[in-house]
């Protein structure tokens, strides 16, 4: 316990730090695929909407890796009861990755008012997260003990599939 006061200033201290701990790894982990996805998307509508596709295969990846297991529970926590380590892991993790998700549904779909593309972000994001927060469900509802390499294709390839096919919806 001393230690943690000592390094952290309290127990509340070292909680922020494991979050700004998870959030500099999220950033580790997208943050490039995410600048080079934005720079290609800049090109043209197609583009875009592979930059988004990609994107969103980087983040189904973090989602199916082992060590973000322990991860996810603490964020799902902070998502149900947020504190202030939410503000960390959406500030320095979510945030820039949302925007600029948002930034290149513009690109694909100027149809869209502000406000739904951001659902739409939030909601194509959803399909990805599933794969670590539903996972037990995921896992029963295809029959397998794990997700192993074949079925994690399997997920990856339906996701792009189900994002281009959002993408590509013609508005009324």
């Amino acid at each position: 316990m001393s230690s943690i006061t000592y390094h952290f200033g309290g127990k509340q201290g070292l909680y922020l730090a494991a979050a700004e701990h998870i959030a500099a790894a999220i950033r580790a982990l997208q943050g490039e695929n995410v600048a080079r996805a934005v720079a290609a998307g800049q090109e043209s509508r197609e583009a875009a909407i592979e930059a988004l596709a990609t994107i969103l295969d980087g983040f189904a990846q973090m989602m199916l890796r082992p060590e973000t297991e322990a991860w996810s529970r603490f964020i799902i926590r902070e998502q149900q009861f947020p504190t202030e380590a939410f503000d960390v892991l959406f500030n320095r993790a979510m945030h820039p990755v949302l925007d600029a998700f948002i930034e290149l549904i513009g690109r694909t779909r100027p149809d869209l008012a502000r406000r739904e593309a951001v659902a739409m972000a939030i909601l194509l994001f959803g399909q990805a997260m599933i794969l670590r927060a539903g996972r037990a469900a995921v896992c029963r509802a295809l029959q397998v003990d794990q997700i192993d390499d074949e079925t994690a294709r399997l997920l990856r390839a339906r996701l792009r599939a189900n994002v281009l096919c959002i993408l590509s919806e013609k508005p009324q």
